[in-house]
């Protein structure tokens, strides 16, 4: 008879030899029904089934070597079956343990986010913002026309400023989206990387006056005499020997660009300029381009222009509604609702948007159509425009929830 401590060793030999597929099991049984039951597998239930599996590898193991086995105390197997179940509990145990720490949901798009670097993230107003700044030249798409020297400049020397508190996807799709409405782009693709610099690639805006036309007008350039000012959408009247016309302005020939003055409390001499105004005509004779019927197209070729009156609009209550929002200290905001967010696939009035973020939603465009002043029953979608008037915090919060 072998002497206490080599049964003891083989014991616990034998007990490694059969407790490494018991304790495997354990393993994937404790991770398997905790993460999906969120329920901890009954230590009985492992040590059942981890005795059962040790056995059947015992058995297999000892029809190969029946030495294993051989032993004419039983401390050899019962230093093995201690190994088996110390093992199998334990592994149980850092499974069930493993399956509480991950996430319960995960999906492809957590696992590749991208995040800011918290060095570039400054706090104002108590709230994380980041400027993204343009890195090298902005390049062309393939198929598009080259942007303009005017735009690529105006890009790359443009102050942007986001949120910190979201990926850099989401971070990629606002600056994209900002960059299209802003400069009128055709497509606009960028680039972040962790410090929010920024690598953009644009096309230049497809088509000009064809753009600016109505459904159903034509353009027709007539030579008058222009009064000072006249500008791009103003309304006129052209009295010619056939009769008259009534058009809109699409275009003027001799122009001025007025730039926009600086805000009273702008008092940096480096700032940035603001964009110029609309151009406008500096008076005297000249070629306008004009919106008109079809049916007035030719009557208006054919004819020489005796008189062109500019006619009044009146008082736009849209712009007086504009003013007296800003007056109160009001923003208006223009977002994409995206996918999963509280807007997705429910209503206006079901989200609740005036109670829960304290903004109002002026218009959506919902499925290729615009609603101006929704109701409550106004269904929104991931993937519709709004237009959003609020304060700049309520603003912000709403921004972060929808966009």
């Amino acid at each position: 008879m072998a002497s206490l401590p080599v049964e003891v060793v083989y014991g616990l030999y034998f007990g490694v030899l059969t407790g490494l597929v018991p304790a495997a099991v354990a393993w994937l049984l404790g991770f398997g029904f905790r993460y999906v039951t969120g329920v901890t597998v009954p230590g009985l239930a492992v040590v059942v089934l981890s005795v059962a599996i040790a056995g059947a590898s015992g058995g297999l193991m000892a029809l190969a070597d029946p030495t294993i086995t051989q032993s004419e105390s039983q401390v050899r197997l019962t230093v093995a079956l201690l190994v088996v179940l110390m093992g199998s509990l334990y592994a149980h145990n850092r499974g069930d343990a493993f399956a509480n720490d991950i996430p319960r949901k995960m999906s492809l798009r957590k696992l590749t986010e991208r995040s800011l670097s918290t060095d570039v993230v400054e706090l104002v107003g108590g709230r994380g913002q980041v400027s993204v700044t343009v890195t090298g030249e902005v390049g062309d798409i393939e198929g598009y026309p080259p942007v303009p020297l005017d735009i690529r400049t105006g890009i790359r020397n443009g102050e942007w400023t986001f949120p910190a508190d979201i990926p850099l996807v989401e971070l990629e799709s606002r600056f994209a989206d900002r960059l299209q409405n802003e400069f009128d782009l055709a497509a606009v693709e960028v680039r972040l990387d962790e410090r929010a610099r920024a690598t953009v690639t644009a096309a230049a805006p497809v088509g000009g006056l064809s753009k600016r036309l109505p459904a159903g007008k034509r353009a027709v350039s007539v030579t008058a005499l222009v009064p000072t000012g006249l500008a791009q959408g103003d309304d006129v009247v052209v009295v010619t020997d056939g009769g008259t016309v009534s058009a809109t302005v699409a275009g003027v020939d001799s122009v001025a660009e007025v730039p926009s003055e600086p805000d009273d409390d702008d008092d940096d001499a480096d700032a940035p300029k603001a964009a110029p105004r609309a151009p406008t005509a500096v008076g005297g004779e000249g070629r306008v381009t004009l919106a008109v019927d079809r049916g007035q197209v030719e009557p208006l070729l054919t004819s020489d222009v005796e008189r062109f009156v500019v006619t009044s609009r009146g008082v736009r209550r849209e712009f007086e509604l504009v003013s007296l929002l800003r007056r109160a200290g009001k923003r208006f905001s223009r977002l994409s609702v995206r996918s999963e967010s509280p807007l997705d696939g429910v209503t206006l009035g079901e989200a609740g948007v005036r109670d829960a973020y304290g903004v109002a939603v002026l218009a959506v465009r919902h499925g290729g159509n615009w609603t101006i002043a929704p109701r409550g029953d106004q269904a929104v979608s991931a993937g519709d425009t709004l237009y959003a008037v609020g304060s700049r915090t309520d603003l912000t919060g709403f921004e972060e929830a929808v966009a």
